[in-house]
C-alpha cells in the first residue's frame, strides 16, 4: 500500500505542484536568421522571448500563446514585420549571469519541463544569433517561481510569512540582475516582464478529488482537516501574487532608475496580470489548464489511490506525450528503480500543462503586455478577452 501511495502522490495527486514551472534540464528553442544592419523603418521588427513556461505557453498552440498574440497585433498596429525568437521554455530557472551560451544537448521540446537553459543561459544563447544586438527592439520576460520550487506553494506545511520571505529572495535581487543584464546585452530594447497568479483561491472547487490532492501534498505533521488546509493554500497563494507583483515591480523600477542615471528613457515595464478569484484553479470561469475527466474518473483516481489516471485538457497534451516519451528513454542496464524513476518522470511530464494559462488565460497575459505597448505607443487599442473558454 505504501509504494502504491506513493506511486499515487508522483503521478497524479502531486502533478498539480510538482510539474507547474518546474523542470531540471535544458532545451532549446527556435532560430530564426541573423538580423541586418537594415534602417529601423524597412527591417523586421525583432521580438525575443525568455523565461519559463508562461512565456513558452505551455499547452496552448503557438497561435494561442501570448507572445504570438502581441505579435499579431504588432504586425497589424504598425504595419511591419514581427520576427520573433522565442528561447523561454518550461521549467526555465533565472540561473546565473555566468551561464554559459554554448550548450550542446540537442534541441527539446519546450513543453518537456526543464531547468536549464536558464533565462540567462538563454540571454547568452539569443546574443550569438544575432548579428547586432542593438537591433532588438522588444524583449518579453519573467522568472522566478522555478527557483523557489513551485511544490512550496501548493503545501500547506508553508505560511503567508514563508512564501513572502521566498519572493523576496527569488524574485528581487535575481530579477533585478537578470533585467539589468537584457538591457546591458540589447542596449535598444524595451524589456516587458510578467507577473504570475494565485494558483488557487476561494473559487477554487472544494470536491472530493480536490480535498483529496490537497491532503496529498501535505508534508507537515501537525494535523489539519479539509477547511484548514484549503484556507492555508488560499492564503499562500495570495500571498504569492501579492508579493512577486510586488518584488517584479520593484526590480523593474530600480532598473529603470539605473538606466535613467545614464541618461536613458523608460525601457524595463512591468506587466501584472489582473487574475481574479474565478480564474484560478478549478474555479467557475478558470484561466488554467485542468484535467480532461468526469467527475466519476476523478472519484476513481482518488478510490484507487492513482491506479486510474487523468489526462489533461491542454491543447497540446498528445504531442507533449510524445517528446516526453522520447525524452526519458530508457538507458542500458537499466535498473528496475531507474525504470520506475523514469516512468515517474514521463507521467509528470505528460501531465506538465496542468495549472498553466488556457487559452483565455494567455488572452489575459497578452492584454497585460498590449497594456504596456500602448504606454509606449507601439499599440493604437488592446483587445479584450471575450468570453470565458479553454
Amino acid at each position: 500500500m505504501k509504494r502504491i501511495a506513493y506511486s499515487a502522490k508522483y503521478s497524479v495527486i502531486a502533478a498539480l505542484a510538482a510539474v507547474i514551472f518546474v523542470g531540471s534540464l535544458p532545451v532549446y528553442s527556435q532560430s530564426p536568421q541573423p538580423v541586418s544592419n537594415e534602417k529601423t523603418d524597412e527591417r523586421p521588427f525583432n521580438l525575443l522571448v525568455l523565461g519559463d513556461s508562461i512565456s513558452w505557453g505551455q499547452g496552448l498552440r503557438e497561435e494561442h500563446k501570448a507572445w504570438y498574440q502581441v505579435k499579431t497585433w504588432l504586425e497589424d498596429s504598425g504595419g511591419r514585420k514581427v520576427r520573433e525568437r522565442v528561447e523561454a521554455h518550461s521549467g526555465a530557472v533565472i540561473g546565473s549571469p555566468g551561464d554559459s551560451g554554448g550548450n550542446p544537448v540537442p534541441a527539446q521540446d519546450g513543453e518537456v519541463n526543464r531547468g536549464y537553459p536558464s533565462v540567462n543561459h538563454q540571454i547568452g544563447n539569443a546574443l550569438n544569433s544575432y548579428a547586432d544586438p542593438s537591433q532588438v527592439d522588444l524583449v518579453l520576460v519573467n522568472g522566478c517561481i522555478n527557483d523557489v520550487d513551485a511544490r512550496r506553494l501548493l503545501n500547506a506545511v508553508n505560511t503567508p510569512d514563508g512564501i513572502r520571505e521566498l519572493a523576496q529572495e527569488k524574485c528581487g535581487p535575481p530579477v533585478e540582475a537578470m533585467l539589468s543584464r537584457i538591457t546591458t546585452t540589447f542596449p535598444k530594447a524595451h524589456v516587458i516582464i510578467t507577473g504570475y497568479y494565485p494558483i488557487l483561491s476561494e473559487k477554487t472547487a472544494s470536491d472530493l478529488f480536490m480535498r483529496a490532492m490537497l491532503k496529498r501534498l501535505y508534508s507537515g505533521t501537525e494535523p489539519m482537516n479539509d477547511k484548514q488546509l484549503r484556507t492555508r493554500l488560499i492564503d499562500i497563494s495570495k500571498e504569492w501574487y501579492l508579493a512577486t507583483n510586488q518584488m517584479l515591480a520593484g526590480a523593474t523600477s530600480k532598473v529603470d532608475a539605473q538606466l535613467a542615471a545614464k541618461g536613458s528613457g523608460q525601457r524595463t515595464l512591468f506587466a501584472e496580470i489582473a487574475f481574479q478569484p474565478e480564474h484560478s484553479f478549478a474555479a467557475p470561469h478558470s484561466r488554467l489548464w485542468g484535467f480532461d475527466a468526469s467527475f466519476l474518473r476523478k472519484l476513481l483516481v482518488v478510490l484507487t489511490l492513482g491506479r486510474v489516471t487523468l489526462k489533461t485538457n491542454d491543447e497540446q497534451r498528445n504531442q507533449r506525450g510524445s517528446s516526453c516519451k522520447d525524452t526519458f528513454r530508457p538507458t542500458p542496464g537499466e535498473t528496475r528503480d531507474q525504470e520506475k524513476a523514469r516512468k515517474n518522470r514521463i507521467a509528470l511530464c505528460r501531465l506538465a500543462a496542468i495549472g498553466h494559462p488556457n487559452r483565455e488565460g494567455a488572452r489575459l497575459y497578452a492584454e497585460a503586455i498590449g497594456k504596456q505597448l500602448k504606454v509606449l505607443g507601439w499599440l493604437r487599442d488592446v483587445p479584450v478577452s471575450g468570453t470565458p473558454g479553454k
